[in-house]
């Protein structure tokens, strides 16, 4: 068999592979947010796994097309598995999200997946602010800026709740901007960037966070 014929093989597994890939990881989200342990159901809530696992689909894909083709099965597989189980296994119903986040899945992840696969690959600061914002993203919309304020006492005393997300959040964009680029300016750009790409991502979430919330 040739290389060419092979290659519609491949790619259909590697379509499958994150189709289920998907299914499995939206019933472990499910299974953690009832499970009764704050960290766990925060992993699934909070968008630190979620931009990590396109990133790393986008990071290995071998063209920013099969990235985005990949991440949205992914994220689709994985929505329907989440509102499925809460429906048919836990009694809650079908959700009203369901829709958007399959739109989502198609649109917005596939683009930040082949975005991904275009910045990890490439040297510069556009690469560099692309994985900045997305560990931006991560930081803004997770728990790291309330276990920042505790830790340097900038913060108005509230209690910190989840302080294990506050640093699964810190680690995951740290992975995001230093790990997954394959350039060393890239990476320079993403860490000089990280700050203030967390403050454009805050803004992102002020204005759209009610679509999703």
């Amino acid at each position: 068999m040739t290389a060419t014929a092979a290659l519609p093989r491949s790619t259909s597994t590697s379509f499958l592979v994150a189709v289920g890939a998907g299914l499995l990881a939206g019933v472990a989200a499910k299974a953690a947010d009832e499970s009764g342990w704050r960290w766990a159901a925060d992993l699934g809530s909070y968008p630190a796994a979620w931009v990590l696992a396109v990133a790393l689909i986008g990071r290995f894909a071998p063209a920013p097309l099969v990235a985005a083709a990949r991440a949205a099965a992914f994220f689709a597989a994985m929505t329907l598995a989440y509102y499925a189980w809460a429906a048919w296994v836990l009694g809650f119903g079908w959700n009203r999200l369901l829709p958007i986040w399959l739109v989502l899945s198609a649109t917005a992840v596939a683009a930040t997946a082949a975005v991904a696969s275009w910045a990890t690959g490439r040297a510069g600061l556009l690469p560099g602010a692309a994985v900045a914002l997305a560990g931006g993203i991560v930081l803004a919309g997770g728990e790291f800026l309330p276990l920042w304020y505790r830790l340097t006492g900038t913060g108005d005393g509230a209690p910190l709740v989840h302080p294990v997300q506050g640093v699964v959040d810190a680690v995951v964009a740290l992975v995001l901007v230093v790990a997954l680029p394959r350039h060393r300016s890239t990476r320079g750009w993403g860490l000089l960037l990280l700050a203030p790409s967390t403050a454009v991502a805050l803004r992102l979430f002020d204005a759209f966070g009610g679509l999703i919330g």
